[in-house]
């Protein structure tokens, strides 16, 4: 998973960076960093990372990472997201259980996940109503809640 974030970042960089134009010059570009990578993961990568192309107003394209404003955004609609959907949250230990609206826990998992937050080591989300967050070794539920507060100021748990 770590080899992953860093990767990310370095696409990021790479392409702020550099004008790249197709998806074999990042590769290219990645393998100089010394990251091995197939066309399919860098796929996957980009789309995760909501890279787009923008004409480059000549004949070709180059990639464009979302703006401030776009990301600002989308952080929003996270957040939204969550707070539709849950009702409660409770924790023992290094897990925390999430009670959802019905047929929310899919949207609460996924809002979770796509906040990136390094207390969490994975959600896993009930079939209709609960969500099950599993933390890091020594992070705590209070420490996740804190966490989740920083992230939605509207948390009123």
């Amino acid at each position: 998973m770590k080899e992953r974030l860093t990767r990310l970042k370095t696409i990021r960089k790479l392409i702020k960076t550099y004008r790249i134009e197709s998806q074999e010059s990042l590769l290219g570009h990645l393998s100089r960093e010394g990251f091995a990578v197939t066309q399919a993961t860098l796929s996957r990568d980009l789309k995760l990372l909501k890279v787009g192309k923008l004409s480059d107003g000549h004949n070709g394209y180059v990639y464009t990472l979302p703006g401030d404003e776009e990301r600002q955004e989308s952080e929003q609609t996270i957040a939204q997201d969550f707070l539709r959907g849950y009702i409660s949250i409770d924790s023992s230990g290094n897990m925390v259980v999430i009670k959802t609206y019905s047929g929310h826990s899919d949207v609460v998992a996924s809002a979770i996940d796509s906040m990136g937050l390094d207390e969490v080591l994975g959600t896993v989300a009930g079939s209709d109503n609960c969500v099950f967050v599993c933390l890091r070794e020594g992070v705590t539920g209070d420490d996740f809640l804190d966490t989740l507060k920083l992230k939605i100021p509207e948390l009123d748990e």
